[in-house]
């Protein structure tokens, strides 16, 4: 699949996180958000971990993805209880499932960790679009090939 033009695997992961920031964080007014992810052998990514912090030094597990259970044949979303975010988990999956579209991170092998501050309208804003462009544009291909 052609790559999304100019768009990385962390960027695009980043704008996920930023545009559920008030379903992650919910009343709170400041905090952060880590996406700590492993990579595969073949070099995609196939697990992840979002962590939350509104209290400076204490994290708290919010979501992961990956092969979570040995039952489920597939990856998974699965929030921690008090933490769900439904567009947070469509952009999830729809990212991952589309990692080849988008340029790989720099350091196939080892762990990855995003930290994403909280975000100014001006990010969410951007994040938002540039989410509905990889959308739009993978759609788009798509159709191409089945159509």
């Amino acid at each position: 699949m052609k790559p999304v033009m100019g768009v990385t695997l962390d960027w695009i992961l980043e704008c996920a996180v930023v545009v559920s920031w008030t379903d992650l964080l919910q009343s709170e007014k400041s905090g952060s958000i880590q996406v700590d992810y492993c990579f595969s052998a073949n070099g995609s990514v196939d697990s992840l971990k979002l962590w939350l912090s509104t209290i400076r030094g204490h994290w708290h597990l919010a979501c992961e993805y990956g092969k979570i259970m040995s039952t489920h044949p597939g990856c998974v979303v699965r929030f921690e209880q008090g933490c769900e975010s439904a567009e947070l988990a469509r952009n999830l999956e729809f990212i991952m499932g589309h990692q080849d579209a988008f340029q790989p991170t720099l350091n196939h092998g080892r762990h990855g960790l995003l930290q994403v501050r909280v975000p100014t309208q001006q990010e969410t804003e951007t994040a938002s679009a540039a989410i509905a462009a990889a959308h739009l544009q993978l759609d788009s291909m798509a159709t191409q090939l089945t159509g």
